[in-house]
């Protein structure tokens, strides 16, 4: 049975920080890469951070280059990230996306067709 479960949201006032965890099963976590994506109130969801299935990341938007981290840890099954200085336009449903390819494509951040399996999300508000 396949499950992807985010957890690590919540409520976090301007320049606070959170760390989101992405929980895997029954999908072999190792060979994929993995991606976060949030959604706003009324705006198209947006792709926020690609990993590799060896390690390595593709960033989008710029807004949250320098601020946002993402990790994986294969021998847990769980994917990470880490959020400093959070601003209150970052306020958004967070999803947890498994991927279809090994690599993060040119196209991640807009691309339905390159990933597999979602999580329910969890959300993140910023205070301002």
């Amino acid at each position: 049975q396949v499950e992807v479960v985010e957890s690590g949201g919540g409520l976090v006032q301007t320049g606070g920080s959170l760390r989101l965890s992405c929980r895997v099963s029954g999908l072999a976590f190792d060979l994929y890469a993995l991606g976060w994506f949030r959604r706003a109130p009324g705006e198209e969801r947006e792709g926020v951070q690609c990993i590799t299935r060896s390690g390595g990341s593709s960033y989008y938007p710029d807004s949250v280059k320098g601020r946002f981290t993402i990790s994986r840890d294969n021998a847990k099954n769980t994917l990470y990230l880490q959020m400093n200085n959070l601003q209150p336009e970052d306020t958004a449903m967070y999803y947890c996306a498994f991927g279809r390819y090994a690599y993060c494509s040119s196209a991640w951040y807009r691309s339905a067709r390159d990933w597999t399996y979602w999580g329910q999300g969890t959300q993140v508000t910023v205070s301002s």
